[in-house]
């Protein structure tokens, strides 16, 4: 069964993983994890697959990493909240 995880919690699920992670390694351990967004979702394995970072030290990397990748639509609109702050 797939997972969802909402852009605001995903944080959250990065600390499951042992540190330093390769981005191969990440994005099979979240394979199966489906992001959810301001603008819509997407495989959260794929997400990761395609950021530049080869290697992530920490889960607070990750979550940039991942976040800069996103488009801005999918951040949401400038001071508005997904509703589960």
């Amino acid at each position: 069964m797939e997972d969802h995880v909402k852009l605001s919690r995903v944080r959250e699920r990065f600390d499951d993983l042992s540190y330093p992670v390769t981005r191969a390694d990440a994005a099979v351990a979240f394979d199966d994890v489906t992001l959810t967004f301001a603008d819509g979702d997407r495989n959260l394995g794929l997400v990761i697959s395609e950021v530049g970072a080869d290697t992530f030290e920490s889960p607070d990397d990750m979550f940039e990493e991942v976040q800069s990748h996103l488009p801005m639509e999918a951040l949401g609109e400038p001071g508005q909240s997904d509703g589960d702050a």
